[in-house]
Parts: C-alpha cells; structure tokens; sequence
C-alpha cells in the first residue's frame, strides 16, 4: 500500500526556519503532482504548496515568499524549507498526491500521521 511519511516538524520561535521531509513509497512518485497542506487547530485543511512531475511549483499566498517546495524523484522525497515563519503557520503539515478543483488543490488518497510545526517564543 502506497505509504507518505513526513517528518521535520517542531518548535522553533517567530522568524526561524524549518525543512519538511515527505517520504513516499509509490513506484509513481515521479510522475505525480504532489503537495503540502496544513490543518491548523479549529480550522480546515488548507493546501500550502504543490510541485508537479515537471518541477513547476505552485504556492499559496500566505507562505509566498517564505516557503520553497522541492523534490527528489531518485529518492521519492519531497521537501518543504519554511523560512520567516510566524505564529500563524502553527499547524499539522501533510504531504499529498495533489489534483487540481475549483481554483485551488486538494489533497488526493489517504493522509499520513502529517508532522507538527509549532511557530512559538
């Protein structure tokens, strides 16, 4: 079963940075359009980023700027670097299969556990 393991989250104060790791386990991981998204407390998942098999990447308005979505097929990892983070990016980060709906991305297939990224002094 096509598995998604992130990882890197933690807590780190206003203005610092972090690098999320997605590791992924499908034989198609290479030619998939894949994403970040965030589910912050008492509020619904939000996609953050997405790059597609082609390296074209796509950011939400909120994290441009700050954040850089990258991919390593050899590997079937993708990355996320967050800089200039601030409270508001406090949230559950997950990696996804990403499709494309209404003008925004959703995640697509089953999430995983997601990693933590608490922005805090």
């Amino acid at each position: 079963q096509a598995q998604l393991v992130e990882s890197g989250g933690g807590l780190v104060q206003p203005g610092g940075s972090l690098r999320l790791s997605c590791a992924a386990s499908r034989s198609t991981f290479a030619s998939t359009t894949m994403g970040w998204f965030r589910r912050a407390p008492g509020k619904q998942r939000e996609y953050v980023a997405v790059t597609t098999s082609g390296g074209d990447t796509n950011y939400a308005d909120s994290v441009k700027d700050r954040f850089t979505i990258s991919r390593d097929n050899a590997k079937k990892t993708m990355y996320l670097q967050m800089n200039s983070l601030k409270p508001e990016d406090t949230a559950v980060y997950y990696c996804n299969e990403a499709i494309r709906r209404s003008g925004t991305w959703y995640g697509f297939g089953p999430w995983g556990q997601g990693t933590q990224v608490t922005v805090s002094s």
